[in-house]
């Protein structure tokens, strides 16, 4: 049987990618009621295409993240803690 100190890390990052998830959507959903929720900020590297003639390459990672979900992402970590 499994104690309290042996977390799995898949259940972290399982919780974590959720609460962004809902979180952004809670965001988008209400950000005519509450403005500030729609406060976004973009993180990553833009787009860059490799294109050697025989093959086309794109590197990119961009998250685009809302208020809410940073507040999904945090109340994701309190519930891992809890938990």
């Amino acid at each position: 049987m499994r104690g309290r100190g042996n977390k799995s890390p898949w259940i972290l990052i399982i919780l974590l990618v959720a609460g962004l998830i809902i979180g952004g959507l809670i965001g988008d959903l209400l950000k005519g009621y509450v403005p500030i929720l729609d406060y976004t900020k973009s993180i990553g590297l833009n787009p860059t295409e490799l294109n050697l003639g025989v093959i086309s390459i794109t590197f990119g990672f961009l998250v685009k993240m809302n208020l809410a979900a940073l507040i999904g992402l945090v109340l994701a970590m309190i519930i891992f803690k809890g938990v």
